[in-house]
């Protein structure tokens, strides 16, 4: 029967067919399947489960039907942890104050207490201070002997207040983080949070995860290898027709290789499932089998000369199936979860702009420092749940420094808040999304290195805004106490500073902040 998922309660059996999702914790009490934890632990590879796997709520079963007895139901699943975790670590982030803003608290009061100074200098020593200053400058109309102290008294202190006006103070901040924001949008860079790109520019540590990010998160075929008898072409035809009758992931691996070649599969007969081991099949008159060394050693067939082959495949992290034609050995073929291709260039470029590189991933030891090694990672941490990536991000900030975490998965999801800036593979799942600082649309690696190059380009706009604004403020209030500068004049030359920023920030616009990247990849 079919029931709300509020209703169920441990203990009940579920009964989860191939290509469902399995609505809660639980474990299997009949069957056996393949399921992908990808979105849950970040295995590209779809992990076999028997009688007695426990199985989490949300990840999708591939193969076969199987019973689950559910263990946990509502807050207390793994999908349920996780998003708490996501909530503890947003509650735990401290926001950035910004800078405007606590310059602008203490400059204020500071104006107006040296505006009344000024008003009341001029009120005592007025008729002096005009003297002097009409000897000086006979030319400045309000300085003329016929205008009273007090009204000398007021022009010098408006001008004082108008000339100081903090708009540019506050206009050098917003400006150039919204310029800065819309060119990252138009580079695939959505920034999510405006204290991101702020934050971007002191980062010390850039962790990864591994599928989906790193790699493409779907397996395919590396390498052929053949004892000679066949051709790999003929390989994979014997190997892709018995296949094609499967519903394992490493089965589509294979038929997706034998297409991409535009070899059609042949027709099989007597296809049979080992369970946990492979298949096998009759295609052209020939009895072919396809699968793991357990299989082959079941039906008497050795690895003989594709041994050594085999285990250096392996120690790459490849899973590697070998194929039979007739009780003979014909050959192997390794599947693995294949790297983007701009991931080598995009570490290198991180490490050119002096950044630290990370993988923290669920996957097996062997393959992450088979991945760490290719894209040359300074650190691997492998076998991680989500509880233990927000962890290991901890412990970088302590060590190391303010980290930004890259990722795609809802395992991803606590590490991305706990980071001091996440960012999101746009192609991921919306809970990463939704946790994530800036996203990358395009789900491509080459806008992280964009997204860092607009960070600096925007502080260095930043800094020379606040540059200009405090050396015009230096220079024109010394010389509005004085009496020197109309407050009409004074208002001019305000607009003029703000327009200045605002100006100087949109030459930010000029800045190609990607050229030097897509010239090395």
């Amino acid at each position: 029967m079919k029931i709300p998922i509020e209703a169920l309660y441990p203990g009940d059996v579920m009964v989860i067919r191939p290509g469902e999702k399995i609505p809660t914790d639980g474990i299997v009490v009949k069957g056996h399947s393949a399921v992908d934890e990808s979105m849950a632990t970040g295995e590209s590879l779809p992990v076999e489960k028997k009688i007695g796997s426990e199985v989490i709520g949300a990840t999708i079963n591939k193969q076969g039907l199987i019973h689950v007895e559910a263990s946990k139901v509502g807050k207390d699943t793994f999908l349920s942890q996780v998003i708490k975790m996501v909530e503890e670590a947003q509650g735990t982030k401290v926001p950035i104050q910004e800078f405007a803003d606590r310059i602008t608290s203490y400059f204020v009061p500071v104006i107006i207490l040296l505006s009344i100074i000024t008003f009341t200098a001029w009120a005592i020593f007025g008729d002096s201070m005009r003297s002097l200053l009409f000897a000086l400058s006979p030319y400045l109309p309000w300085i003329n002997p016929t205008v009273g102290r007090f009204t000398l008294a007021y022009l010098a202190a408006a001008a004082v207040l108008v000339i100081s006006c903090p708009c540019a103070l506050g206009l050098a901040t917003p400006t150039a983080l919204m310029v800065g924001s819309g060119i990252g949008a138009g580079k695939g860079v959505l920034i999510r949070r405006g204290e991101a790109i702020q934050t971007m520019k002191d980062i010390k540590v850039i962790a990864f995860d591994k599928t989906g990010t790193l790699t493409k998160g779907k397996p395919a075929v590396t390498e052929v290898e053949v004892t000679g008898e066949l051709t790999e072409e003929q390989l994979l035809s014997y190997a892709a027709s018995v296949e094609f009758a499967s519903e394992h992931p490493l089965a589509h691996a294979v038929v997706e290789a034998i297409k991409a070649q535009g070899v059609k599969h042949k027709e099989v007969l007597e296809f049979t499932s080992y369970t946990g081991k492979g298949v096998g099949g009759e295609v052209d008159g020939h009895r072919v089998l396809v699968g793991s060394r357990r299989l082959m050693q079941d039906n008497g067939i050795e690895a003989g000369t594709l041994g050594e082959q085999m285990e250096r495949l392996e120690e790459q992290g490849k899973t590697v199936i070998i194929v039979a034609v007739d009780q003979k050995l014909a050959g192997i073929i390794a599947i693995a979860d294949t790297l983007k291709e701009e991931a080598l260039s995009a570490v290198s470029e991180l490490k050119s702009l002096g950044l630290e590189t990370v993988m923290i991933t669920g996957d097996n030891k062997r393959t992450a420092a088979a991945i760490g090694k290719q894209l040359g990672i300074d650190r691997v941490v492998s076998e991680v749940m989500p509880d233990g990536k927000v962890k290991e991000i901890k412990r970088l900030q302590e060590t190391l420094g303010m980290v930004a975490m890259v990722g795609d998965g809802i395992n991803d999801a606590p590490a991305l808040k706990q980071s001091n800036v996440g960012i999101a593979i746009g192609t991921g799942t919306d809970i990463a999304i939704e946790a994530a600082d800036i996203t990358l649309i395009r789900g491509d690696l080459a806008g992280l290195i964009t997204a860092i190059k607009l960070s600096r380009a925007t502080f260095k706009k930043i800094k020379q805004n606040y540059f200009w604004a405090w050396f015009y403020n230096a220079l024109a209030i010394p010389i509005a106490s004085m009496g020197l500068l109309h407050p009409m004049i004074g208002m001019a030359a305000m607009s003029m500073s703000s327009v200045n920023v605002v100006w100087n920030s949109l030459r930010l616009r000029r800045y190609n902040v990607d050229a030097e990247y897509k010239s090395k990849a």
